[in-house]
């Protein structure tokens, strides 16, 4: 995500990142500050410093998922139909769920949500659509 921001960032072009626990309890950080350290000391680790926005920690599925979420979802099609139940904290699973973190969407200028990319899709193959967008008269 952070070479996206790099190549990007100065074109009209921003990452979000939206902490959430309830996948494998991997977030367990209170607010921005421990979720920060957590990703500079223990993951990914050795000093990385994110250079996009990471914003307050919210819910993005179950019956309390933020209504972002459910805007987000609501537009593009699931990235899986294999969901790992014992890891998930969380009710009730949907098919439409986010699948795992850094589930990637691509909203355009206009709001419209673009694509949808399934977690373990590396940021730097989603360069044909964030081109196709930035390219796009308003």
């Amino acid at each position: 995500m952070n070479a996206l921001n790099s190549r990007y960032g100065d074109r009209n072009f921003t990452i979000l990142a939206f902490p959430c626990n309830i996948f494998g309890l991997q977030e367990p950080g209170a607010n921005a500050t421990e979720i920060y350290n957590g990703i500079k000391y223990v993951r990914p680790g050795n000093g990385f410093t994110p250079n996009f926005t990471l914003m307050q920690k919210i819910l993005v599925n179950g019956d309390n998922e933020h209504p972002l979420y459910t805007y987000l979802k609501s537009n593009c099609p699931a990235t899986t139909t294999t969901f790992q139940p014992s890891r998930l904290f969380y009710s009730p699973i949907r098919s439409n769920d986010v699948a795992w973190n850094w589930e990637k969407f691509i909203v355009g200028k206009d709001g419209r949500v673009l694509h949808r990319a399934h977690p373990s899709v590396h940021p730097e193959s989603l360069t044909f659509f964030i081109d196709a967008e930035l390219s796009r008269p308003v």
